[in-house]
């Protein structure tokens, strides 16, 4: 049976001494963040180019199908390889273009759709549909694009003369950056420079939008920051080039938490130093286990932090987590299902306190059998983090073990290949 065709899966645990400790080498797959930003700035640029070293996942897949929806020749050359050919100009679809829960594809491809001569609607699953997009919308609006989405999350319609007529905006990026990113990326087409600021000098994960900068500059942009959150854009086209993408370092993150958790010994084989990625940080705190800080600010290593709360659920003290409000509008409402599933294992694990998380831990569940279905709602990094538990407490079962393929389609095979042993049910 396949994680895809499972319905939960029971890990063996790894904590009690009697089996080898887990080891080995796992080649982690390509940042999510870093290939569907470089696939859609390669489909914008006049030309072919090969990147390898890229995610293949539904995130990824959902991009890449859609850019050939508007054009772009987007092709397989590997496992970790795509080819991107294009006019760098993107033309309209007659069909919707369905992007499932790819937040950084539907946001991404709604601003490229300003650059598109026509009608663009672009909608995805029904959890794609309760995640807010309206800042975005309203940004294009302040642009000059026609831009709807009447429940404030997707589907959205683009009706555009194919670019920003208005050519200095700023945006609401209190929810998400990648609102920032979508707009910086598309703001390269246009008849004069493009300038954007972010409103109130707030914003989620600055850390992305230096990846959006520095995929955006190997493409040839010219880019000028004018303020701390400020941006002048040449228009200027971008130009085809070979692009590698670094790995995963969100993935990295669990496989960093089974090592903290259990001394494992298991090679990524990149060092965190070496990622540009704002969730390498992670690793700083992760090493700190099990005396993890007793506040931990995940403001700018969001996705880390379903990682970093179940392992604090074994830590020595108590740690509250804070600027983590965004993760309530993530792929599920993050806060309240770390909480929700850390208390399926014993109540009283974790609280929420507003929009910060308290763990407040006990270690002593490290080798004991507790009968917990953890839910995962849809929600790759839930299953992904929970795994953890899952390999100290035995009688955890992870429900939907087949959302990891959102980012991670691998994930249990990895797990697999360094020792662990598992059951699909």
């Amino acid at each position: 049976m396949t994680p895809k065709e499972a319905h939960a899966v029971r890990l063996v645990p790894h904590a009690t001494g009697a089996r080898p400790p887990l080891a080995g080498k796992i080649a982690l797959p390509g940042s999510k963040s870093i290939t569907n930003r470089v696939l859609l700035i390669a489909a914008l640029a006049a030309g072919k180019s090969h990147i390898s070293g890229a995610l293949k996942s539904d995130d990824t897949k959902y991009m890449a199908r859609a850019l050939g929806q508007l054009g772009v020749t987007v092709t397989d050359t590997g496992d970790t390889d795509f080819l991107v050919d294009s006019t760098g100009t993107l033309t309209p679809s007659a069909e919707p273009l369905f992007l499932g829960n790819a937040g950084t594809a539907v946001r991404f491809l709604t601003a490229a759709a300003a650059n598109i001569a026509g009608t663009t609607v672009l909608t995805g699953d029904e959890h794609m549909q309760k995640r807010p997009i309206a800042p975005l919308v309203e940004a294009l609006n302040e642009a000059g694009v026609e831009a709807t989405a009447p429940t404030r999350c997707p589907p959205v319609t683009v009706v555009s003369q194919g670019g920003f007529a208005k050519r200095t905006i700023a945006v609401d990026a209190s929810l998400s950056s990648q609102y920032v990113s979508a707009l910086l990326m598309a703001g390269t087409k246009g008849d004069a420079p493009f300038s954007l600021s972010v409103k109130d000098g707030d914003i989620g994960a600055l850390g992305y939008i230096d990846i959006t900068l520095a995929c955006m500059r190997a493409f040839g942009a010219g880019i000028t920051q004018t303020g701390p959150l400020a941006w002048d854009i040449a228009n200027t086209p971008y130009e085809a080039r070979d692009y590698w993408v670094e790995p995963d370092a969100s993935a990295a993150t669990y496989i960093w938490g089974i090592n903290a958790l259990l001394g494992a010994n298991i090679d990524i084989g990149i060092a965190p130093r070496d990622m540009m990625q704002p969730d390498a940080k992670a690793y700083d705190v992760i090493s700190q286990f099990p005396n993890l800080p007793a506040v931990i600010d995940g403001s700018q290593m969001q996705d880390a932090i379903p990682t970093i709360a179940v392992l604090a659920a074994f830590s020595a003290k108590p740690v509250r987590f804070v600027g983590i409000a965004n993760l309530r509008v993530k792929e599920c409402d993050r806060i309240n299902a770390v909480a929700t599933e850390l208390n399926r294992i014993q109540p009283g694990l974790a609280e929420e306190i507003g929009d910060d998380l308290l763990i407040t831990p006990d270690a002593t569940l490290i080798g004991r059998t507790v009968e917990a279905d953890i839910h995962t709602y849809h929600d790759h990094r839930i299953a992904m983090a929970f795994a953890m538990a899952a390999l100290v407490v035995g009688g955890v079962r992870i429900l939907d073990p087949g959302c990891t393929a959102k980012t991670y389609p691998g994930y249990w095979r990895d797990l697999a290949s360094v020792g662990v042993e598992m059951t699909f049910e």
